[in-house]
């Protein structure tokens, strides 16, 4: 009786912090230009501000990953379902990689580019992972 209660919790962990490191990307890149006008330093202070959610969901997304891996049984899976495990496994770390680079970034062309990459591998994530749950 306690197992579909412990789904709900790690599924509602998964997309929670899925919901705030994917769609934390896309506001953030929406209000980067508006926070220009405000002065030099505020994209810099909501990036930081950001991190301080962003990372603390992705270490979710991962636990929380391993989990969903984990609660699946082998025999329920096919080569396919392996397949876009796996490609799901390297966006997720492309996107990590790509993110922790683009808080690296000294030069305005660098941080555009490593966040649209870390971005674009977030949403192939999410992607993968709605295949994955169907």
């Amino acid at each position: 009786m306690l197992a579909p209660a412990v789904d709900a919790v790690r599924l509602t962990l998964h997309v929670l912090a899925a919901a705030v490191w994917v769609g934390g990307q896309v506001v953030l890149a929406g209000l980067v230009p508006a926070a220009r006008g405000l002065g030099p330093g505020a994209p810099r202070m909501l990036a930081q501000a950001f991190a301080r959610l962003s990372w603390p969901a992705f270490v979710v997304l991962v636990a929380t990953g391993i989990w969903n891996v984990v609660a699946v049984h082998p025999s329920t899976t096919t080569t396919a379902w392996q397949a876009v495990l796996g490609a799901k496994l390297a966006v997720v770390v492309l996107s990590g990689v790509a993110a922790y680079v683009h808080s690296r970034a000294t030069s305005r062309t660098a941080l555009a580019v490593w966040g649209s990459i870390s971005g674009l591998f977030a949403v192939a994530a999410l992607t993968l992972g709605v295949l994955l749950a169907g």
